[in-house]
């Protein structure tokens, strides 16, 4: 339009000074802080400032620039200062997004100004505190331990003396410890050796923990929960209501939700009042018993947690063994036999000793906490080392401080697990999430010894929407690693089209295995058949372990094939010894029940099976209907036909039908959350297919598009695999003529999934996203595309700042199509108002209206 004719309405709304809005209870707990902070001698302040660092570093990263601009501002840094450190920038790395590594550079320039600056550094975050939960949080522990805080720091920090006659026995113990836990055993059953051996430092990732547990119900299959609880887990993060705890602090007070600091009987020796106990929790695969490994290796080797004297770890797994009662003292001495001359003196000093348990969603008894509220005690209590009853009164006695008062406990479970903790006295609850980030290149740079093969993996991974978010989970980055590497190792593989579907790399997952032990046996198609029909039992019965009658219920026998597939596990019954089996991940249970169908010579009504299962209202059948779906397609199929013989045609055929019902059925059907839940997972049944001209013929001429709502209860959360997904399918698309994803949490990462789509987009809804200035940026270079049809683009309340106005003007001075943006309930400002109307004023865009 004509210059003179545009107009443009712009909505400004100043938030109120906060200082303005104190009340008087702010005030009294500023001030006593502050009083609190003036009390600490400059070496106390040292070491309080030291033990926080990890916490303070988060927190700096949180205000942003706030810090550096007050300590400029104070004259303890110059300008030069502020903006510049040797060649790397405090300003410019947060700018770039590299916040994580501001925070550090700043944190570590203030400690080096020395203890005038530290102390500005404090004043600093008792001002920003209102609005930085995690400096609140800091602060307030800051306050209520008062002096007292430092001389606790030291007192931790200082290695537990241990009386001379346990000096040997502590010697013996660790030196055990070391070999039982310095090596790491994989089970490499795609290869034809059953177990691999590395040294656990060089093959351990760093895991990423956050402290306290998330609360969620896991109604859906747990893959599909946590691939979208971790994404909910980003969007927190960023408001900093969690905090990463690192594995040497899973006994810290500061992570303490019900444990607090008090002067001991003597001198003003501060500590914990009588242990600690401490649930760590996480999804199958996530890392939670290599964490504990580690952690028994960290003591044994003197790298972490001095102030216990003795750590004995035991695996639920392994006490399901024991068919009878016991006492404490049995417990040590059945798994360490070496220290019965001594087991006795190790109860006058509880404070040093940790007992772990892990895997508590393994444990065959029932575990049942006393109520505080009825007062009721539902299980026996243990009062003494040598009082004997079952397995589960001793853990409990010993996690509700009743046996050995003063020791402390580590628990590990999965989720699901949680509610039976919930009536006990936790102190610190922690979660695994995986890796985050650059942990996930660790993993594959320490899988793989040649690192040419780790970087071409990665990379591969990297620039696969779909397998980059599985990477979160080690024993998916395993499967991957082991799937993934013959592509670049083997020189018959090179040629061959790298997976990049979920089904495509499960299927040279099995090829793998077939090819290594395929020769073993007369018939692999028939055992798999077999094996196929007891998974997918286990899937319809959420069981995942098998016995020997489960075998021969489908006519399976142990087999050094069936190895391959499956692991063994030993279980001691009395003097009974037996096995059990289980697949390496739940994952692959599902595809292998998925196989089967397409492997039955006579297939049935596999249409009914399909409705059936998809009509299963907790999602059990979720990932199962995926493989399914995957497996109609001829990439997903050729690897396997080779050793299994070609799949029944009829089936293929049946299972394309049933995709087109489904994709036919739902499109439309989105007005309520359950029918935009299922229009998602037909996506994913279009995008494991890998079929071309089904999607076309489907979802080509569909024109519009929602899964999100104004009310965010009813927009449809989405994680990044699913915008990955969604994207595919907008790319088959004639045209979208509107988008809708308002409050959908898709976030800077799911919209980087979606990018290659939006262009085709006539109205696109991105409001209430999260989508920040980085956002923005990603956007612009949409709007920068000759081919882009967007009119109309809603980018209200995505936390948006004036530093987005620039990238935002430089799209809107080349694009041609934009004629409506909104831009309300940001945070811009006056100077990004002005750049965006000076741009509109002086470019020849199209912009109708801007609010």
């Amino acid at each position: 339009m004509p210059r003179s004719q545009k107009t443009t309405t712009t909505e400004i709304t100043m938030a109120e000074d906060p200082n303005q809005t104190q009340t008087n209870e702010s005030e009294t707990e500023t001030d006593s802080v502050c009083q609190c902070l003036e009390n600490f001698t400059d070496c106390d302040l040292y070491k309080v400032t030291i033990f926080f660092q990890d916490r303070l570093e988060q927190a700096i990263e949180e205000a942003g620039m706030g810090v550096s601009l007050v300590l400029t501002y104070e004259e303890h840094f110059t300008g030069q200062e502020h903006q510049a450190s040797g060649e790397k920038k405090v300003s410019e790395l947060a700018d770039s997004g590299e916040k994580a590594e501001s925070s550090k550079l700043l944190f570590n320039l203030v400690m080096e100004k020395g203890a005038e600056a530290r102390r500005a550094m404090w004043k600093s975050f008792v001002k920003m505190r209102q609005g930085v939960p995690k400096l609140s949080k800091i602060l307030e522990e800051i306050e209520q331990q008062g002096p007292n805080m430092a001389h606790y720091i030291t007192i931790t920090e200082e290695t537990s003396d241990i009386p001379n006659y346990l000096t040997d026995a502590q010697e013996q113990h660790k030196k055990m410890l070391c070999q039982q836990t310095g090596m790491l055993q994989l089970n490499t059953i795609l290869l034809k050796e059953k177990i691999k051996i590395s040294q656990l430092d060089a093959r351990y990732a760093e895991l990423t923990i956050i402290s306290p547990v998330r609360h969620r119900k896991l109604v859906e299959h747990e893959l599909l929960a946590r691939g979208r609880d971790h994404e909910e887990w980003r969007e927190l993060h960023l408001r900093r209501e969690l905090e990463k705890i690192r594995a040497d602090q899973l006994f810290r007070s500061c992570f303490s939700q019900d444990v607090s600091l008090v002067p001991a009987a003597h001198g003003n020796v501060v500590q914990l009042n009588s242990g600690c106990s401490t649930v760590v929790s996480g999804v199958p695969g996530i890392g939670k018993t290599t964490l504990i490994q580690k952690i028994v290796y960290d003591w044994a080797t003197g790298k972490t947690y001095p102030d216990f004297q003795f750590v004995f770890s035991f695996k639920f797994r392994d006490l399901n063994a024991m068919n009878c009662t016991a006492t404490l003292k049995d417990l040590i001495l059945m798994f360490y036999p070496y220290l019965e001359k001594v087991v006795e003196e190790l109860w006058r000093n509880p404070a040093s000793l940790l007992f772990i348990f892990d895997g508590l969603d393994e444990f065959k008894d029932s575990i049942t906490f006393p109520d505080a509220q009825t007062g009721t005690v539902p299980q026996s209590i243990c009062m003494d080392p040598e009082c004997r009853g079952e397995i589960s009164d001793i853990v409990i006695s010993l996690i509700q401080k009743k046996l050995l008062p003063g020791c402390s406990v580590l628990l590990t479970t999965r989720p699901t697990e949680l509610q039976l903790l919930e009536k006990a006295e936790i102190s610190v609850w922690a979660e695994i999430l995986g890796f985050v980030g650059e942990e996930r290149k660790e993993y594959f740079n320490k899988f793989f010894e040649d690192q040419t093969v780790a970087a071409a993996v990665f990379k591969h991974v990297e620039e696969n929407e779909i397998l980059y978010t599985m990477c979160y989970n080690p024993s998916y980055c395993y499967i991957l690693g082991l799937s993934l590497g013959p592509f670049f190792t083997q020189s018959d593989r090179k040629q061959q089209q790298v997976p990049k579907t979920i089904t495509q790399l499960y299927s040279y997952y099995i090829y793998n295995i077939l090819k290594n032990h395929g020769r073993e046996i007369e018939s692999p198609r028939d055992v798999l058949l077999k094996l196929g029909e007891m998974a997918f039992t286990g899937v319809a019965e959420k069981k995942i372990v098998f016995r020997n009658e489960d075998l021969i219920k489908c006519d399976l026998q142990p087999s050094q094939f069936l190895s391959g597939f499956m692991l063994e596990i030993s279980e001691s019954n009395g003097s009974i010894q037996s096995v059990v089996y289980t697949f390496p991940h739940l994952t692959i249970q599902e595809f292998v029940a998925a196989l089967a169908q397409f492997l039955t010579p006579a297939p049935g009504d596999i249409g009914k099976l399909l409705r059936e299962a998809h009509s299963d209202k907790d999602g059990r059948f979720e990932i199962f209907l995926r493989f399914v779906a995957g497996l109609s397609s001829p990439q997903a199929a050729r690897p396997l036909e080779e050793f299994l013989g070609p799949f029944l045609h009829q089936t293929t055929c049946r299972v394309i039908d049933w995709v087109k019902e489904k994709v036919e059925g739902q499109i439309g059907n989105t007005e309520s959350e359950t029918g935009k839940r299922n229009l998602l997972n037909t996506f994913h049944y279009l995008f494991e297919s890998q079929n071309k001209t089904l999607a076309q013929n489907t979802v080509g001429s569909m024109e519009r598009l929602q899964f999100g709502d104004s009310n965010s209860q009813k927009a449809l959360f989405l994680s990044p695999i699913d915008c990955a997904v969604l994207s595919h399918a907008i790319e088959l698309c004639h045209t979208i003529k509107q988008l809708d994803l308002r409050n959908c949490s898709i976030q800077y990462e799911g919209l980087q999934r979606l990018k290659p789509s939006l262009q085709k987009c006539h109205v696109l809804r991105l409001e209430g996203n999260n989508l920040g200035d980085s956002g923005v940026e990603l956007l612009s270079v949409v709007l920068k595309d000759p081919k882009c049809k967007i009119k109309a683009l809603g980018l209200a309340d995505n936390d948006l700042s004036d530093s987005c106005t620039e990238n935002l003007g430089s799209a809107l001075s080349t694009n041609r199509s934009l004629e409506g943006l909104y831009l309300g309930y940001n945070k811009l400002g006056y100077p990004g108002v002005k750049l965006l109307s000076e741009t509109l004023q002086n470019s020849d865009c199209e912009i109708q209206k801007l609010s």
